[in-house]
C-alpha cells in the first residue's frame, strides 16, 4: 500500500473536487481510499508514505496525440532545408528524419520522450509513429521502452504511400501485427490503433487495405485537414471533403482519433458527431507550422469528444493548456473564449478518449480508479477553491513543477528523481543517437 498525503487533493471527481489536508491510498494498480490524511494514516499505518509536503495531489495527465519519432530533432539542422510552407516542413524535416531512423534510434527516441512525459506528470500517451527507414518491429521497440519505464501507452504506425506501395503494405502489417500482439497480451498498459498519416498521402487501395486489416473494436489514428493543402488535394482528386472520404471508407467511429481538424466545415463536424469520432487539438504545433487555427470551440460545442495533444511539440500538457487558451481568445477576438472548453478537453476529454481503449478509469482520484497520481509543487498565492481549480492550473502550474509521478501504482519519479531508469544514461544515449541520425541525414 502507498499513502500519498499531507497535501491539497484535486480529485476531478464532481462529488468532492477538493480536499484540504487530504490523502490518496493506493493498493496495487487501484485507488482504494481517499479522504482526510490523518484518518487514512491512522487506519492504514502499514502504508508506505509519499509526503506531498503541503503541495497539490492530483490525477496524472493523458496526452492523446504525441510523436515519439521527433525526439531527436531538437537542434537538428538539415542541409538545404528552407521550407516555404507546410508540405515543405513535412518533407524537408519530418519525413527526412523518419526515413533515416533505425530501430535503435526509435527506441532511444521513445525512452527520451517517455522520461520527459514522466517528468511532466503524463502517464498515458497516445503516440503516432513513423520510421520509414525501419518499419518492421518499430512499435515493438517503443513498447519495450514504455514497459521499461512503466508508462501506459497506445501505439500506432503511420501508414502512407509517400515512400511507395511496398512500404505502405509494410506499415499496415506493422499495425496489424502490433494490434494482434496487444490483444493477445491483454495488458491494460499497452494498446494499439491503426495509424494513418493523412488522406493526401494515402490511396484508395491503401485505405481499403487498412480497413481490411482493422478489427471491429479498433479505430484509426489519422491527421485530418491539418493543412489547407490536404483539403485542396481531396477536393481536386476525389471531389469530396476529407471527413467524407474517411466516412466512405468506413474509418470513422467511436474508436477513431482525428488529429487537428483545422479545415473542416459544419457538414464534416456533423459527420464526426454522428459517428462519435474523436478529435484531438494540438495548438502549439498548428501555430508553429503556420497551419491555421482550427474551429475547436465549435467542434467542442457540438458535443464531439475533443481532447488535447502536443503533436511532439512539447510533452508538457499544462503548456498546451496555456497555449490553447490564448490561441482561441486571439483567433476569435473574444476574451471569454476557451475558459471552459480547453480545461474540459484536458481534464475530461483526454481521460474519456483513453477510456475507449484502456479499462482503467483515468484522470480522476476516487476509489476504484487507476493508481495514476502526481504531486505538483504549487503553493497558491491566492485561495484555491473547488470553483477556481482550473484558473490555478492555467496561471500557476507548469510541467516542471511536478515532483512525484505514480503510474499503475508504481512510483516512477519521486521528488524529481526518476526511480525506474538511469536518467543520465538515457539522455547520453539519446544525444549519441541524435548525432548518428544527423550524420546519416547530412552525410
Amino acid at each position: 500500500m502507498i499513502l500519498i498525503g499531507k497535501g491539497t487533493v484535486i480529485t476531478r471527481d464532481p462529488e468532492r473536487p477538493l480536499l484540504t489536508d487530504g490523502g490518496v491510498l493506493l493498493e496495487g494498480s487501484k485507488i482504494v481510499g481517499i479522504g482526510p490524511f490523518e484518518q487514512l494514516k491512522e487506519t492504514y499505518p502499514q502504508a508506505e508514505l509519499v509526503d506531498a509536503k503541503g503541495q497539490v495531489i492530483m490525477p496524472a495527465l493523458v496526452n492523446t496525440h504525441e510523436h515519439i519519432y521527433s525526439a531527436l530533432a531538437r537542434g537538428l539542422s538539415i542541409k538545404g532545408y528552407d521550407p516555404k510552407g507546410f508540405l515543405d516542413i513535412l518533407d524537408g524535416m519530418w519525413w527526412t528524419i523518419d526515413r533515416h531512423l533505425t530501430l535503435e534510434q526509435t527506441y532511444h527516441s521513445a525512452m527520451a520522450t517517455y522520461v520527459d512525459c514522466i517528468k511532466n506528470g503524463v502517464t498515458t500517451v497516445f503516440d503516432h509513429h513513423a520510421s520509414f527507414g525501419s518499419i518492421e518491429g518499430s512499435l515493438f521497440k517503443i513498447a519495450e521502452a514504455a514497459r521499461e519505464l512503466g508508462v501506459r501507452t497506445c501505439l500506432c504506425y503511420e501508414v502512407s504511400d509517400r515512400d511507395g506501395k511496398e512500404k505502405a503494405r509494410a506499415s499496415v502489417k506493422e499495425n496489424a501485427d502490433f494490434i494482434r500482439y496487444t490483444r493477445e497480451e491483454k495488458d491494460d498498459m499497452l494498446k494499439a490503433m491503426m495509424g494513418m498519416h493523412a488522406q493526401f498521402t494515402i490511396s484508395d487501395q491503401t485505405f481499403a487495405l487498412c480497413r481490411e486489416s482493422l478489427p471491429e473494436d479498433v479505430g484509426v489514428h489519422i491527421h485530418v485537414a491539418e493543412g489547407i493543402e490536404d483539403l485542396h488535394h481531396c477536393l481536386k482528386k476525389y471531389g469530396k471533403r476529407i471527413v467524407d472520404r474517411l466516412m466512405d471508407h468506413g474509418l470513422l467511429g467511436p474508436k477513431t482519433i482525428t488529429a487537428h481538424c483545422i479545415y473542416v466545415n459544419a457538414h464534416e463536424m456533423e459527420l464526426l458527431k454522428e459517428t462519435d469520432t474523436m478529435v484531438v487539438h494540438n495548438p502549439e504545433s498548428n501555430m508553429g507550422n503556420a497551419c491555421g487555427c482550427p474551429p475547436t470551440m465549435e467542434i467542442f460545442r457540438r458535443g464531439i469528444l475533443t481532447g488535447l495533444g502536443t503533436d511532439g511539440y512539447t510533452h508538457d500538457m499544462f503548456e498546451s493548456y496555456k497555449v490553447a487558451n490564448v490561441l482561441h481568445k486571439h483567433s476569435l477576438c473574444d476574451a471569454n473564449a476557451a475558459w471552459g472548453e480547453v480545461p474540459s478537453m484536458l481534464f475530461e476529454g483526454n481521460p474519456k478518449i483513453a477510456g475507449r481503449y484502456f479499462d482503467a478509469a483515468l484522470g480522476v482520484l476516487k476509489e476504484g480508479a487507476a493508481a495514476d497520481v502526481i504531486v505538483v509543487r504549487y503553493d497558491p498565492l491566492t485561495p484555491m477553491t473547488a470553483e477556481n481549480i482550473n484558473s490555478h492550473m492555467l496561471f500557476g502550474v507548469n510541467g516542471t513543477m511536478v515532483q512525484t509521478t505514480i503510474c499503475n501504482g508504481k512510483v516512477l519519479m519521486k521528488d524529481r528523481e526518476l526511480l525506474v531508469t538511469d536518467e543520465a544514461k538515457v539522455m547520453a544515449d539519446s544525444r549519441q543517437a541524435a548525432v548518428e541520425l544527423a550524420k546519416s541525414i547530412n552525410g
